[in-house]
C-alpha cells in the first residue's frame, strides 16, 4: 500500500474495492470477537481511505506536445 502513483490504482473502481475490502474484514474480525485484529483491519481501511481516495492524485494522461518548452 506504499506506492500510491502505481498504475493499478488508477480506475477508482479499484481504489474503492480496496478500502471496502478492509472494511468488510474488520466487520468480520468484530462479528467473530477479534477485536484486535478489527481495530488493525479498521486502521488498514483509514489508511487506504486516506492514501486511496483522499490525497489520490490521478497522474496527467494528456501526451506532451514536442512544440511546447520542457518545464
Amino acid at each position: 500500500m506504499k506506492d500510491a502513483d502505481h498504475p493499478f490504482f488508477r480506475p477508482l473502481w479499484r481504489r474503492v474495492a480496496l478500502v471496502v475490502v478492509c472494511l468488510s474484514w474488520a466487520g468480520l474480525e468484530f462479528y467473530n470477537g477479534s477485536q484486535t485484529w478489527g481495530l488493525i483491519a479498521l486502521a488498514f481501511a483509514a489508511y487506504g481511505a486516506w492514501q486511496y481516495l483522499w490525497l489520490y492524485k490521478p497522474p496527467c494522461d494528456q501526451p506532451s506536445d514536442p512544440s511546447l518548452p520542457k518545464e
